[in-house]
């Protein structure tokens, strides 16, 4: 007796009315999905809902597009050597912990106290400082002497700019483009969606509703003839907070002033790289038709 007092108090705190409309909704959604129930039983839902719909639809699309596309800007994008370059920075920074400690922790003993290694300072992983790093490298090897040293100087210094300049842009498109349209996505086109997901449910229970009214005996008739008005009554409200909250949505300028930002701090970076290269390309051009000049003479005699 104490087993089923348990299990009747139990039962008692579960709603068995709404646990009976979610189990008639289900079935309500899986019958129209396997094309069971005719489409004139299935409730229309107003046309301007249905084009709000459509709409916030390609709008989150499009930001899920561009977002999946844009994020490339919180990595090393276009140097595909990062990797193994980090990895060897890594270990050449542990060993020189491990023998700062080292040398540290020994003084005064009679241990021979190690050299320490030097610390290697982390470089920017972009393809211009990459191209930079190799340019003025060359150029300390060839010296200043060679005109083609000269202009490998000049170039690892304006693609050092340029690389700078790269630095700062994927920064600003971080802070002004990417994280407000994940904010814009995650926030009120989220909400638009639930909202939508409640009509979605609230349609489908009033179908169910109808449907048992068809089929409900004459001792349930007023009962479920009840349910289905009020199931109109919430899909009608369900409806309206849906379709005021999606023109809300769409009528969002933020998005808009998110994408004008990533489009100067495109313009920004573009010009600086412009105004880089094209410093240096007439200093290279001239020691280019310069070098050429002298060979074709030398070649004359």
């Amino acid at each position: 007796m104490d087993g089923w007092h348990k299990i009747s108090t139990s039962l008692s705190g579960i709603n068995f009315n709404s646990a009976t409309k979610v189990f008639n909704s289900s079935l309500q959604a899986t019958r129209e999905r396997l094309g069971q129930i005719p489409a004139d039983d299935i409730t229309e839902l107003p046309q301007e809902y249905k084009d709000l719909e459509a709409r916030v639809d390609a709008l989150r699309n499009t930001h899920l597009r561009l977002l999946r596309i844009a994020g490339v800007y919180k990595t090393n994008y276009d140097y595909p050597s990062e990797i193994q370059e980090s990895l060897v920075e890594m270990s050449s920074n542990v060993a020189h912990n491990v023998t700062s400690f080292a040398a540290a922790n020994l003084k005064g003993t009679n241990i021979p106290v190690p050299s320490v290694t030097p610390a290697v300072k982390p470089q920017p992983k972009t393809l211009p400082h990459a191209l930079s790093r190799a340019a003025l490298s060359g150029a300390a090897d060839l010296g200043p002497d060679l005109r083609l040293g000269k202009a490998l100087d000049l170039y690892g210094n304006a693609m050092a700019k340029v690389g700078e300049a790269r630095i700062d842009q994927d920064s600003a498109i971080i802070e002004r483009f990417v994280q407000p349209w994940q904010v814009t996505l995650s926030s009120s086109i989220t909400v638009a969606m639930k909202a939508r997901a409640a009509v979605r449910a609230s349609r489908l229970e009033l179908d169910s509703a109808k449907q048992t009214l068809k089929s409900a005996g004459p001792a349930r008739q007023e009962q479920a003839r009840l349910e289905v008005e009020n199931a109109e009554d919430d899909l009608v409200q369900k409806t309206e907070v849906a379709i005021t909250l999606m023109k809300t949505v769409l009528d969002n300028p933020e998005p808009l002033k998110n994408l004008n930002e990533l489009i100067k701090t495109q313009l920004v970076f573009f010009a600086a790289a412009a105004e880089a290269l094209s410093t240096v390309q007439a200093d290279v051009e001239e020691l280019s038709i310069a070098a050429e000049g002298e060979y074709r003479k030398s070649r004359d005699h």
